[in-house]
């Protein structure tokens, strides 16, 4: 069994920051890809940043520049850190792993977080 936890969401004040942590626990051979989905109310789940097997990173167009992604990979940890933080920003933030489960199997298993609610107010 594969566990995905989150930690670091919070308030923050317009301008803010914070820094989401997200550890992959349990057992499994890797992990595929690793990284962060935020969703706001009414809205779809949209892709934030992700490491991918080979340390390609990707960062959407929105938050280049303010969010950055990094990891740990011995520890099968990744970090967003997210800077000059606006309203719209607020959102459930999701921890995404595809995970190998044994050496050489052909389907990937995609784990969730339970999320942690990031909110930008005054």
């Amino acid at each position: 069994q594969v566990h995905l936890v989150e930690s670091g969401g919070g308030l923050v004040q317009p301008g803010g920051s914070l820094r989401l942590s997200c550890t992959a626990d349990g057992s499994f051979f890797g992990v595929m890809d690793m990284g962060w989905y935020r969703q706001a109310p009414g809205k779809q789940r949209d892709l934030v940043a992700r490491f991918d097997e080979g340390g390609s990173t990707y960062v959407a167009n929105g938050v280049q520049g303010r969010f950055t992604i990094s990891r740990d990979t011995a520890r099968n940890i990744v970090y967003l850190q997210m800077n000059s933080l606006k309203p719209e920003d607020t959102a459930v933030y999701y921890c995404n792993a595809l995970i190998r489960r044994r050496i050489g199997a052909p389907v990937d298993s995609n784990y969730w977080g339970q999320g942690t609610q990031v909110t930008v107010s005054s």
